[in-house]
């Protein structure tokens, strides 16, 4: 039991070195596959026509934020 998980730990850090190592010679930063959302057509994660409560108050506090940040 423990030789699988040495093993499989052991191909989860060659992968992770592999694309560090691809970063490192590239600087391009890791990028999905699929184009994201903007591929299906929308917009914004949320695609309701009125945001809910609770992301209205994190708009209204991170505009408080904008307006109160010093420059």
């Amino acid at each position: 039991m423990l030789t699988v998980f040495l093993a499989t730990f052991a191909i989860f850090v060659l992968v992770v070195l592999g694309m560090s190592l691809g970063y490192i010679v590239k600087r391009k930063t890791l990028q999905g596959s699929c184009g994201g959302i903007s591929s299906l057509g929308m917009e914004k994660v949320c695609d309701c026509p009125e945001p809910c409560d609770a992301r209205k108050k994190r708009i209204a506090r991170e505009a408080q934020r904008q307006h109160n940040r010093i420059l």
